[in-house]
């Protein structure tokens, strides 16, 4: 199970917000790239890297720092936040950068062909609200279920997912491991990355502990950033 170290960027600065809300932000760093830089070090194979501002305008708005941490770092990153067009999706590809997140964008009737043309690039970044799908930056939860839109990526090719539980993220209080074994068991052979409410060891273990092929990867943030995971144990252990 990889362990993905997350750099949420707000303004230009690494930030971390509580499920989602922009008013309760928490300001980590002045330097994402820095920060990207600090995660190598420590073993990361792969950085998780979010446009806040992207998110909740629509639209990429800190390219320039997340093309700036690709160039910076030798292991690959992904990236997500506002990616609704395929000139977001060409801006990052030409970047360099082969993981390509995207959210319910992705059942729009106007974006199948693009999933086609970029199936190589694009990861299904689903976001859930009491099994609900998010979006717009979490600000609207839609009638759509999570488990439902995952299907329908499926039908379209697209076979890895992040899965975002909301109600759990940036309060370090455990992932939620029923909704997570939930959608293993209703998709088996999906590759699934878990995000939200990474608290500790513990929490990585039980999570490492969901069945064969179980989770892929873990997303975690503000754990390692409030020192209550060690970035190098904890992918010394799980990966």
């Amino acid at each position: 199970m990889f362990i993905i170290p997350a750099i949420d960027i707000r303004g230009g600065k690494c930030v971390r917000l509580v499920q989602g809300d922009p008013d309760r932000q928490t300001v980590y760093s002045d330097n994402p790239v820095d920060m990207a830089k600090r995660f190598q070090d420590a073993g990361a194979k792969l950085i998780h890297v979010v446009d806040l501002d992207g998110a909740f305008t629509g639209m990429p708005v800190n390219h320039a720092t997340v093309a700036s941490i690709a160039r910076s770092v030798s292991v690959p990153i992904e990236v997500g936040g506002g990616i609704r067009t395929e000139a977001s999706i060409r801006m990052y590809a030409d970047s360099g950068i082969r993981r390509i997140i995207a959210g319910t964008v992705l059942l729009d009737d106007s974006f199948r062909k693009l999933v086609e043309q970029y199936a190589c690039v694009l990861i299904a970044g689903v976001d859930a609200k009491n099994s609900l799908v998010a979006t717009h930056g979490w600000k609207n939860v839609s009638s759509i279920r999570a488990i439902d839109m995952m299907r329908g990526c499926l039908e379209q090719g697209i076979r890895e997912f992040i899965y975002t539980d909301i109600a759990t993220d940036g309060m370090l209080t455990g992932p939620n491991l029923e909704a997570i074994s939930g959608v293993l068991a209703e998709l088996p052979g999906i590759e699934l990355i878990a995000s939200g409410g990474i608290s500790s060891l513990e929490d990585l273990e039980r999570l490492a502990g969901l069945g064969d092929p179980g989770v892929k990867g873990c997303i975690t943030g503000k754990a390692i950033y409030d020192g209550k995971i060690d970035l190098r144990e904890a992918i010394a252990r799980f990966g």
